[in-house]
């Protein structure tokens, strides 16, 4: 097959998006197909990776977003599109790009929008004046706009496509999946723990972009009620983003550590092993791929139970109400626990998980599609 992939907020330091995508143009690649994938950056550049022909174009930044870009130049996507002649187009955003899929169903080509988010939760946190039901009544629409235009609709998780489902679509669920070789418990390292924590601490990571949306100040305030209940405890933040300054004053006097976006998987990965707890405070999150690298490190987390996490870490987490107090009990909670077996149960949990299973089955919704359109 000839599968193209077109997505915006995709950059150097964009996480689960750019990790997903990577390794579905890998598993395609390593399957045979030849892979496409068109994202937004500071300039035009195209070169081939491991994942596939990787187009950036140039694109304006969106402001107060940290530095994401979206693609405007729908034209010059459609010329690179039409020079591919893919076979399927996945669409990995819900903003400009949606437009594709009109001029793919065109050509004959299959079209597949993927859901990283929810639209209710995207709206409510851009204009959170316009109220919840205002929220939802954009994101509904939106949502029957995509259900129209796309031949498949894939969601990471139910959370992520209910509102599309609600809207009338048809939702295939695709959970993402972790690096198991990357992420792995043998990653622990006594010497990266000594360097941020002290022996009698817990150590507590929030791997997470320092975003509005993200709610990382639960994740401080928790540290605070910790310390106050005579907890040692130290945060390590791992990620950047809008917030940062703002978060850095806030935890002036606290133990929280931020050591900015770790671009190094290696590095990352023995700090998600070393961890004691891993929290995942945001409420919107439609799957969590840091929870579940956590997981695969054999850490345990604390994840938002309004979000789609608690289907993403099941039994190898707690879900815990969107407050510094619920948060404090979820961590308690974990360490009551017994060590070696919270550990496993973790590392057990995302081994349900793997790449190659997302994979297999977003190659068969493609494959089944061409078929029913052929």
């Amino acid at each position: 097959m000839r599968i193209a992939q077109v997505a915006n907020f995709h950059g150097p330091r964009s996480g689960g998006l750019r990790t997903a995508l990577r390794a579905l143009g890998r598993g395609y690649v390593d399957s045979g197909d030849d892979v496409l994938l068109v994202v937004p950056g500071d300039r035009d550049h195209a070169e081939d990776t491991p994942q596939g022909h990787l187009v950036t174009l140039h694109s304006p930044a969106l402001p107060g977003s940290g530095g994401y870009r979206v693609i405007t130049r729908l034209a010059a996507v459609k010329e690179i599109l039409a020079r591919f002649a893919p076979d399927a187009l996945e669409v990995h955003d819900r903003t400009t790009l949606i437009p594709l899929a009109d001029w793919a169903r065109r050509r004959r080509v299959v079209t597949a929008f993927v859901a990283h988010e929810r639209a209710d939760g995207v709206l409510a946190g851009l204009a959170p004046r316009a109220g919840v039901a205002a929220a939802r009544r954009l994101a509904a629409a939106h949502s029957r706009d995509v259900a129209r235009r796309f031949d498949l609709v894939v969601a990471t998780t139910s959370f992520a496509g209910e509102e599309l489902a609600r809207a009338g679509a048809r939702v295939d669920t695709v959970p993402l999946g972790v690096d198991l070789l990357t992420f792995d418990p043998r990653r622990h390292s006594p010497l990266a723990r000594r360097a941020l924590a002290r022996p009698e601490e817990t150590l507590v990571v929030l791997a997470s972009r320092l975003s509005s949306e993200k709610r990382p100040e639960i994740a401080v305030e928790a540290v605070r009620e910790l310390a106050a209940r005579g907890r040692p405890v130290r945060l390590v933040v791992a990620g950047s983003g809008p917030l940062d300054r703002r978060l850095r004053r806030r935890a002036r006097d606290l133990p929280v550590e931020f050591v900015g976006f770790v671009d190094d998987r290696r590095t990352y990965a023995a700090l998600l092993a070393s961890a004691d707890v891993l929290v995942a405070p945001g409420p919107i999150e439609t799957f969590g791929l840091a929870a579940l690298e956590g997981l695969a490190s054999g850490t345990p987390a604390v994840v938002n139970r309004a979000s789609a996490l608690p289907e993403v870490v099941g039994a190898a987490g707690i879900g815990a109400e969107g407050t510094p107090d619920a948060f404090a009990d979820g961590v308690e909670a974990i360490l009551a626990r017994d060590g070696r077996e919270r550990r496993l149960a973790a590392r057990s949990r995302a081994e349900e998980l793997p790449w190659h299973a997302t994979v297999a089955r977003m190659r068969a919704l493609h494959v089944g599609a061409l078929a029913g359109l052929r």
